[in-house]
């Protein structure tokens, strides 16, 4: 007897920060049937999805391919590439993905500066210039959009220091690749880090991320240190040992180059199914058109932020740096708010985020990101979120926030 009974997730409204509702064609790429990993069909869909990655990630750099793994493992596939042993990494923070990058950096021997700004706030670009003409690291990481706070970093004076300074920049954007304007090539960025399940509406497992010939030549060096290593015998007194290899295997940027050239050296296999996701997420981003989809995330922002704020609840962190995809607003006194989210979940099918750390138990976390950013979300969220806040207690003027919204909708 089957003791299991058929599987069917119950249908979500998700407006987190990631992952979110997911494209209808990305799903129905994914039943498509399964290619061989070097068949000439398939190897022409990789083809598809590096030249797409391009026109999105805004770059004529050769190298740009999803890893194999969920957000993070796009991270530490180019830190670990990156950074030898004994570099200096300077990391500005300002929420919790950047201790993320903090903690990447020095399993990878990194001698690592921080710089840490208040929560809900980010930095003037001439503060992080200013650590890097001090401290003259060999390379800068640094996040675009910190979900964690709802904020969005300037980048492109950064990138341009860096450049000329002679230091790498590797930025996380997970957060912002098809939200938001992201320009690779024109701020100057060495390594950029994509994500999936966020504003590209595919499901988590693959990591986008592209790298610079700058970023190229340093791997190459590591890769032929390796290489001499092995023909050595790895005898220690090789000067070569001065330059550390590639620690990992799987995450190997001089590997999955390899893999990803029309060589096809065989490295992995590749994740068939989520390749026809990507490939389908992003043809999706470019049929719209970048500017287009960057005006429907301000648009609904614009109306979910309209209609909080005539409920009476109060926005978190510096407007004047706030995310697009990601709004945070303040749980009023006495709320509890895990049984707010409990509620929109249950009677209404609604999903919101908590926060972590400082914020936690502070704040709720809304997205509007990729195919889960529409006016339909938003409206349904106003309107659920009144009827909550209503059962708790909390005095609103019922109707205000979805009455606003429409007015933006409707001017």
């Amino acid at each position: 007897m089957n003791l299991y009974s058929e599987l069917s997730p119950s249908p979500r409204t998700i407006m987190t920060p990631g992952p979110v509702e997911v494209d209808p064609r990305v799903l129905r790429a994914m039943s498509y049937p399964i290619l061989g990993q070097f068949d000439p069909e398939f190897t022409a869909l990789m083809n598809d999805t590096m030249a797409m990655l391009r026109s999105v990630f805004r770059t004529e750099n050769e190298w740009a391919f999803p890893i194999d793994g969920t957000s993070r493992s796009g991270i530490e596939a180019v830190l670990v590439s990156l950074i030898e042993p004994g570099d200096k990494v300077l990391v500005p923070i300002f929420g919790r993905f950047g201790y993320l990058l903090q903690e990447i950096a020095e399993r990878c021997g990194a001698a690592v500066v921080v710089l840490e700004k208040s929560w809900g706030e980010v930095y003037d670009p001439e503060e992080v210039i200013a650590a890097i003409l001090r401290e003259k690291p060999d390379l800068v990481a640094i996040v675009h959009g910190e979900t964690s706070t709802g904020r969005i970093q300037p980048l492109e004076a950064i990138g341009k220091a860096c450049r000329e300074l002679d230091v790498l920049v590797v930025v996380d954007a997970v957060a912002t690749i098809g939200g938001v304007p992201l320009e690779v090539d024109a701020w100057c960025l060495d390594a950029v880090i994509g994500g999936t399940q966020k504003c590209l509406s595919v499901p988590s497992g693959m990591a986008p991320i592209t790298y610079n010939d700058r970023a190229e030549r340093k791997i190459a060096r590591r890769k032929s240190i390796e290489r001499g290593l092995r023909q050595s015998g790895g005898d220690s007194s090789n000067d070569a040992r001065q330059i550390s290899p590639i620690r990992s295997n799987y995450l190997d940027l001089s590997q999955l180059q390899d893999y990803w050239s029309p060589r096809r050296l065989n490295h992995h296999t590749e994740m068939t199914s989520m390749l026809y996701a990507l490939r389908e997420g992003l043809r999706i981003v470019l049929a719209e058109g970048m500017e287009t989809r960057f005006a429907r995330h301000r648009l609904q922002e614009t109306a979910l932020v309209a209609g909080l704020q005539a409920m009476g609840l109060s926005l978190y962190g510096d407007a004047r740096c706030k995310l697009t995809v990601v709004t945070c607003v303040r749980i009023p006194p006495g709320v509890d708010g895990e049984s707010v989210r409990s509620m929109l979940l249950e009677l209404f099918g609604i999903e919101i985020a908590s926060s972590f750390g400082p914020l936690k138990g502070e704040i709720w976390r809304i997205g509007t990101m990729g195919y889960s950013c529409s006016r339909k979300n938003v409206l349904h969220l106003l309107g659920a979120l009144e009827a909550v806040l209503v059962r708790h207690g909390v005095h609103i003027q019922t109707g205000a926030g979805v009455q606003a919204a429409m007015d933006i909708y409707c001017s």
